[in-house]
């Protein structure tokens, strides 16, 4: 049975005339994410990256050893390069001259077996003619065979054909746009943005110089580098304590060239950006997969034929070779396969062979010829491994020691009969007194009631109590007992936490454990909804809440299960006429309305216990009425410079947007008081509406 949208009618009969076929540009336009992922700024963006992606093919080709990308004084794009030119010639299908028929036609170009390109970044061949098809205007020239030549383009289409407007005794490409207004919600580029992805295609590209300036802004930055990704992983590292030089992979195989740089450091965090063909691999792929079994691989057979492990010892596990680890993977390969047209994923199976087979042989000939910072990288990866171990047996003790089965429900939360979590949602309340409120106003069938004594712990000073910069975990005096500090600091900080018993009780109503034991598939409730008061003790409770879900259940922020409800803060009534207003500045706005008129009443909940239950229900529990504000990490991701990713909540977007958010945490609620005291001394004369 086919289901309608409420107010839709259908046509009683269905024909070929009611089938759209849309082709090139109309099809573009129309869907414009299809080609280059959205139409705000990762979207913008993705237009020059297709332009210059070009000019590198023609680097990587060798026929190309500089590109000048500039951000025009009236806003457009215009991107140089000395390759070898477009053809100019009349194409044989086309019947129209090849630069036409590379700006407008759709999987027309070089990169489809015909030789000119071994290897290339733009795959698909709709880069130049998606970039003209969502632009204002573009023109190209062409400097070639001792002339030049211009054609002029409207949206995509011919103001007319190309022509050749003078000599030239050089040869290169230039491409000059202005995105559209009627398809982007932002037509600005970001200087900074392109920078660093044109950073990383020079560290690609050995001897490439890439030259971006800005003459709105008068900004300019030039980038080449002979020492490719080796030189990328030292700057990467910089600052950071390291355990050897930078150790470098190139081989080829066949007609697919491997380059690889790392180098371990004493961090925690691993950082490994992947490249296919100078395009950034952020959700990795099959290239991804094999350095990583053939890095696990190679140490792990190291390490025993060295006897630099226990022979009952356990083989090191991804994690533990991965930790700390800083690398460049950068593969070059024919027809690689992507993952849609932003190019996020490789998907080529017969590439991680080939990969794990180089890296694995040449790590190991590596290793063997050094056997000094072998040590040190079998040392570091096999302290990963006892902290991990160390830190898993001290969860599984304190968890058992505080009972955290989900066996036994706290006395205190109200449940609902409701055993469905998709159709569930429980409170956390502030007091008893809004929890009672809250008992008696909720719908019983699927709304459960957990209130909360007080305030919780301040999670960010019971997991970092000397700052999060100062605790390593894998830590030791070098004296082989870094294990055993790992696990007596994981028990510490776990015996505190749970030995709160608000917090072992929010645990056990969530039902799906904590930390590193997180099962989302044992969560009782899909809706956790923080409902404090609109005080600032009530703030307060809220953002300790915040902290402690993010730091022990950060799947709930990620699945989009974390909600924030919205009491009012005033009730104006008038008779039998009430409004219920959120805000200062609403409240003002009411009164300033109802000036002179008699009868008008103003209310101030101090408190959630103020609310009648039918009160409560009627502004903050009805999910007709109600307004809930999820918790996610989209705004925190806008702030990030992955503007070629399709989707924002991926893997590594996530990861740098959890780094972010810690460390604001760190900043504001951590040990150290002094970048407290910085942040207050900042925004005090910002602040509005102080309750004090």
């Amino acid at each position: 049975m086919t289901e309608l949208l409420e107010g839709t009618v259908a046509k009683a009969q269905y024909g070929a005339e009611d089938i759209q076929v849309l082709e090139g540009l109309e099809a573009v336009r129309l869907r414009p994410g299809m080609y280059i992922g959205s139409t705000d700024e990762r979207g913008l963006h993705h237009l020059v990256y297709e332009i210059v992606d070009n000019a590198v093919d023609e680097a990587m080709a060798g026929y190309c050893d500089k590109v000048t990308i500039t951000i025009q004084a009236d806003g457009s794009m215009k991107i140089e390069d000395n390759g070898r030119g477009v053809p100019v010639e009349k194409h044989a299908v086309t019947g129209v001259s090849t630069v036409e028929t590379v700006f407008t036609k759709l999987h027309a170009g070089g990169k489809f077996g015909s030789g000119s390109y071994q290897v290339s970044g733009g795959l698909h061949g709709v880069g130049a003619s998606v970039v003209n098809f969502l632009s204002e205007w573009l023109w190209v020239e062409v400097k070639r065979d001792g002339s030049r030549y211009r054609q002029e383009f409207q949206r995509g289409r011919p103001a007319a054909p190309l022509a050749q407007v003078g000599k030239s005794s050089v040869r290169g490409t230039i491409v000059g746009f202005m995105p559209d207004d009627q398809i982007f919600s932002t037509c600005t580029f970001e200087f900074d943005t392109l920078a660093q992805r044109f950073k990383e295609m020079a560290y690609l590209n050995p001897g490439l110089e890439i030259d971006l300036k800005s003459d709105l802004e008068n900004k300019r930055v030039k980038y080449k580098f002979e020492g490719g990704i080796k030189e990328m992983v030292g700057e990467l590292n910089h600052g950071r304590e390291t355990l050897h030089d930078v150790i470098t992979i190139t081989k080829s195989s066949g007609t697919t060239q491997v380059a690889l740089a790392m180098q371990y450091t004493t961090n925690v965090r691993e950082e490994a950006p992947a490249f296919v063909n100078c395009i950034a691999t952020i959700e990795g792929g099959t290239h991804v997969t094999g350095f990583r079994a053939a890095l696990t691989r190679a140490l792990n057979d190291y390490a025993r034929k060295q006897k630099l492990v226990k022979d009952d010892q356990n083989n090191f596990q991804g994690e533990d070779v991965r930790e700390g680890l800083t690398s460049v993977l950068s593969v070059k390969m024919i027809d690689p396969q992507f993952e849609g047209q932003t190019k996020g994923k490789l998907g080529n199976a017969e590439i991680k062979p080939v990969v794990e087979s180089i890296v694995a042989e040449q790590l190991t000939i590596y290793l063997e010829d050094h056997p000094t910072d072998a040590k040190r990288i079998v040392e570091r990866a096999s302290l990963a491994q006892k902290a991990r171990e160390a830190a898993r047996k001290a969860r599984e003790l304190v968890i058992r020691k505080n009972a955290l089965d989900g066996n036994g429900l706290p006395g205190k939360l109200a449940d609902c009969s409701e055993k469905d979590p998709e159709k569930s949602e429980i409170f956390i309340v502030e007091g008893e007194s809004a929890g009672g409120s809250a008992k008696m106003g909720r719908d019983r069938s699927f709304q459960a009631i957990l209130p909360l004594k007080g305030k919780i712990l301040n999670v960010e000073k019971v997991l970092y109590p000397q700052g999060r910069q100062k605790v390593e975990m894998n830590g030791g005096n070098g004296n082989g007992d870094g294990s055993k500090l790992a696990y007596q600091a994981e028990k510490t900080r776990l015996e505190k936490l749970l030995s709160h018993e608000e917090i072992r009780v929010l645990i056990t109503a969530i039902g799906a454990g904590f930390g590193e034991d997180f099962d989302e598939k044992k969560l009782r409730y899909h809706r956790v909804i923080i409902m404090t008061d609109a005080d600032v003790d009530g703030s307060h409770i809220r953002t300790l809440l915040l902290n402690f879900f993010f730091h022990n259940m950060p799947a709930l922020i990620r699945k989009g299960y974390l909600y924030i409800a919205q009491p009012p803060l005033y009730r104006i009534g008038q008779g039998r006429n009430v409004r219920y207003v959120y805000t200062e500045g609403q409240m003002e706005a009411e009164m300033k309305k109802m000036e002179g008129k008699r009868g008008v009443s103003l209310q101030r909940y101090k408190g959630l216990g103020e609310m009648n239950p039918d009160q409560l229900w009627e502004t903050t529990l009805d999910p007709s009425q109600r307004t809930l504000l999820q918790v996610n990490m989209r705004d925190v991701a806008d702030m990030l410079d992955h503007d070629d990713r399709e989707d924002r909540d991926d893997d590594e977007d996530w990861e740098d947007a959890v780094q972010l958010v810690a460390a604001e945490f760190d900043r504001l609620m951590g040990a150290e008081v002094a970048p407290r005291k910085s942040f207050i001394m900042e925004y005090a004369k910002s602040v509005r509406n102080l309750d004090v």
